[in-house]
């Protein structure tokens, strides 16, 4: 189990949950931020700094947005384990399902 980011993410990439994050699994792609399911900790010291509530637990994602589970768990498919998202930086890539969303707007 682990950490999923979901669609309120999508073009917002606040970033305070990498801030907190203990053992930097939480990776930026182009439009969203990914965790890491194999190095995530399960600490939870993310979900409650996102300012739009993007982050659930793994059993916890709302039906609506239960692609990024496999969303999140994919993106890694090809980068494998890093062990640390501050030294790989933004990764030029998204998930297909966050690709073919239209722009995203956001109030702030």
């Amino acid at each position: 189990m682990t950490y999923i980011i979901a669609e309120p993410c999508v073009d917002l990439l606040d970033r305070a949950c990498i801030e907190e994050c203990p053992v930097d699994c939480i990776y930026e792609g182009n439009r969203m931020l990914y965790i890491h399911p194999d190095e995530c900790v399960d600490c939870g010291a993310c979900e409650p700094v996102c300012p739009v509530e993007a982050i659930f637990y793994e059993d916890d994602v709302p039906e609506q947005w239960n692609s990024y589970i496999a969303a999140n768990y994919e993106f890694f498919d090809d980068l494998g384990s890093p062990g640390g998202a501050a030294k790989i930086g933004k990764i030029d890539k998204d998930h297909p399902v966050v690709s073919a969303l239209p722009p995203q707007q956001h109030d702030h």
